[in-house]
């Protein structure tokens, strides 16, 4: 087996290559585990074709994001459809949100020789249009401040937090809904929305955690479909929709579990996609069922399900 750590420079406040690096080896040198890589990612999506080219030539071949959810995004990327890639995340980025589905467990995570003794287990993945997502896909205002975070967070005086605020105020300014047509589960939804949302894993955008039941590997989605409100309403609903609350607001949310939707504006729209931006006029999304090998650590205790998962 051969492992292959995919480092990201630009993920987290500084460049943790020399921290990783010494982990990594001082992990190895401890115990004889098979052969490893350190490879530094050099633009977006070379930590997929570094992942494709490697598994082309080994018979297993087990990769580790060092990085955020952008950076696991891009190796999910790289191991879709890979029978013989076990993905595992070691964050080292700003939000890593996908393992915080695992509850407590999360910073075992963050304890290299937790995982590097671990135990892969089958994740669902969604398909949104070709490309694939471990956690959360949503659309509409929501996508649209997600995504253009990093325009503002480089900023002089505007980086972590004000970041966010700026490209809230922003895209706020721009409106706050669109004109959609949803199909999901054999019913149609259409006019003035806010945002839609479905759900693989539980956390995003850094601490919202809209369907706290949401679970990677139930084979199904959750979709939250929010209604065109006024931006007032929004700001007002928006605490309440980051904690969960959706049950309480049936007039503004609607929640759809299923295995498909497919969302038509009129325009094009912004998708956020693990957080990484894509633009489409036509979105399809769909649930593909124990998609993804992924690494657990150690004997981390199932918060995701509340039971003990089938190995892969």
């Amino acid at each position: 087996m051969k492992h292959l750590f995919i480092i990201n420079p630009a993920a987290g406040p500084h460049d943790s290559y020399a921290a990783v690096s010494e982990t990594v080896k001082r992990a190895f040198a401890a115990k004889r585990r098979g052969s490893f890589e350190l490879y530094v990612t050099r633009g977006p999506m070379d930590a997929a074709e570094k992942i494709r080219y490697d598994s082309d030539y080994c018979d297993a071949l087990r990769v580790y994001a060092c990085g955020g959810d952008g950076t696991l995004n891009e190796c999910v990327c790289g191991a879709f459809g890979r029978g013989n890639v076990t993905l595992a995340h070691y964050p080292t980025g700003t939000g890593n949100d996908f393992i915080r589905s695992f509850g407590p467990e999360t910073d075992r995570f963050r304890e290299l020789e937790d995982l590097l003794d671990g135990t892969p287990r089958p994740m669902d993945l969604i398909l949104c249009n070709d490309r694939p997502c471990l956690n959360v896909c949503c659309v509409g205002v929501d996508a649209r401040i997600g995504t253009d975070v990093h325009k503002y967070s480089g900023l002089p005086l505007l980086g972590g937090p004000a970041g966010y605020v700026a490209s809230t105020a922003v895209n706020l300014f721009k409106g706050v809904t669109d004109e959609l047509r949803v199909s999901c589960g054999g019913k149609l939804y259409y006019g003035s929305m806010s945002l839609i949302c479905a759900c693989n894993g539980s956390w995003y955008g850094g601490g919202f955690h809209p369907v706290p039941e949401a679970r990677p590997d139930d084979g199904v989605l959750d979709f939250l479909i929010v209604r065109g409100v006024s931006r007032l309403t929004f700001l007002r609903l928006v605490g309440r929709y980051a904690r969960g609350e959706y049950a309480k607001y049936p007039n503004y949310i609607t929640h759809v579990r299923g295995d498909s939707m497919t969302i038509r504006g009129t325009r094009e729209l912004s998708v956020s996609v693990d957080g990484e931006q894509l633009r489409a006029k036509t979105i399809e999304l769909k649930l593909l069922p124990k998609a993804l090998s992924f690494l657990l650590p150690g004997r981390v205790a199932e918060q995701i399900t509340g039971r003990t998962l089938e190995t892969v």
